[in-house]
């Protein structure tokens, strides 16, 4: 029986590893696509095909995308756009999160009853512009950071977790002459790095990925962040972003959208590594208790 036992396991787990391969090779794909397709030769592109491996190798696409500042620009606006706009909802949803956390908070389960309904219901698209356009932030940066600032799911996780730091921890530094601003920052933060982190990713992706409220908010097109422009060449198929000194080359559409969706994703990979070994951390300290 042991030995039957032995042999599904093993037979279970071949299964399930050349399932999981197939899967991961079926993912991988198309970013090996789309990488390939960028280096590659404006004619090997010409002549269509999957290509997997150039099989000569060019940067004219990039050269092309880079002959002006529109992609730098884009760019230092997103990059703006997600470090700023992390900060503001780190800040704000810890400030709201710590106090939610106490359960001697007089209103706090009104307040909780109405962070829950914002995750059900929301106003609409429209009162939402009419809010923006009243405050004077169309057209700014702000637009993109201030109206969402906190969202109700990690705000409640983040509660969720302050809550289970000790509370002598909290009495000491009180005694100590702390008031309830600095325990949070001296005590309280400190001791959530990893649920900061795992949220502050969560954050910075939302923004990094921001094109809709861009299109909505933003009229300026220097003001645009990276995935608006990804959008006008990939969607609209507008691939002229580059100097007109580069009319001459022999550019294909394709490998120009290929070299920008690889410009606009690398950036926010890089910060993958730091940080995704707080994701399970940091989301299941937050969750275990309610």
């Amino acid at each position: 029986m042991r030995q039957d036992q032995t042999w599904g396991n093993r037979l279970f787990d071949i299964i399930n590893h050349s399932v999981l391969f197939i899967v991961a090779i079926v993912c991988v794909l198309p970013f090996v696509y789309v990488l390939a397709v960028s280096f590659a030769s404006p004619a090997e592109v010409a002549k269509g095909g999957l290509i997997l491996w150039p099989k000569e190798w060019s940067l004219v696409s990039y050269q092309y995308i880079f002959s002006s500042d529109t992609l730098p620009r884009s760019l230092l606006v997103s990059i703006y756009i997600t470090v700023v706009g992390t900060l503001i909802n780190l800040a704000f949803t810890s400030l709201m999160a710590y106090p939610l956390s106490k359960p001697h908070l007089r209103g706090r389960n009104p307040i909780l009853l109405g962070v829950l309904i914002t995750m059900l219901f929301s106003g609409g698209m429209i009162p939402t512009y009419f809010v923006v356009n009243g405050l004077n932030l169309t057209n700014t940066l702000w637009s993109l950071m201030i109206p969402n600032a906190i969202s109700a799911f990690n705000l409640i996780v983040l509660k969720n977790f302050f809550q289970q730091i000790p509370d002598g921890l909290e009495d000491s530094a009180k005694i100590d002459g702390c008031n309830d601003l600095g325990v949070l920052i001296r005590i309280v933060l400190p001791l959530s790095l990893p649920a900061m982190a795992t949220f502050g990713l969560f954050y910075a992706v939302a923004h990094w990925n921001t094109f809709f409220n861009a299109i909505l908010y933003i009229n300026d097109n220097e003001k645009w962040p990276i995935q608006v422009l990804l959008r006008e060449i990939v969607i609209l198929a507008q691939s002229r972003v580059g100097d007109s000194s580069f009319d001459e080359m022999d550019v294909q559409p394709l490998t120009i959208r290929m070299a920008v969706i690889v410009f606009a994703t690398v950036p926010i990979l890089l910060v993958y590594p730091f940080l995704q070994k707080h994701f399970a951390k940091g989301v299941m300290l937050g969750s275990v208790k309610g």
